[in-house]
């Protein structure tokens, strides 16, 4: 059933593109949302959570693109799959998160 793949590579691409605000955050030794602050999602995480959590994204995001299925870098849809899904979670996310960080409103200048 090449829908499965397909579905599970758009999740994969979310999941890859997780990885980034809550990886980076952590390395850098920042607090930053997560689902396990209080509240979920809104709180703010250790760091050290934060680089955990990235990573469980990291694994979870291979699984889904590069275990399942046979994944082709030079399909043009495969990739566009996988970007489609890497797309919609960053542009939820700057949504989400720009609420905490002040980047839903545009810089006064």
């Amino acid at each position: 059933m090449p829908w499965l793949h397909y579905l599970s590579w758009f999740f994969g691409g979310a999941f890859l593109t997780n990885v980034i605000p809550h990886f980076v955050s952590g390395v850098m030794g920042r607090a930053f949302q997560s689902p396990f602050a209080k509240p979920p999602g809104e709180g703010l995480s250790s760091s050290t959570v934060n680089v955990l959590w990235g990573f469980l994204n990291l694994v979870a995001g291979y699984v889904l693109v590069c275990r399942v299925g046979d994944f082709d870098l030079h399909s043009t849809l495969d990739v566009a799959v996988l970007g489609l899904g890497a797309l919609l979670l960053a542009l939820m996310m700057a949504r989400r998160f720009g609420r905490f960080h002040g980047g839903n409103a545009p810089a006064d200048e």
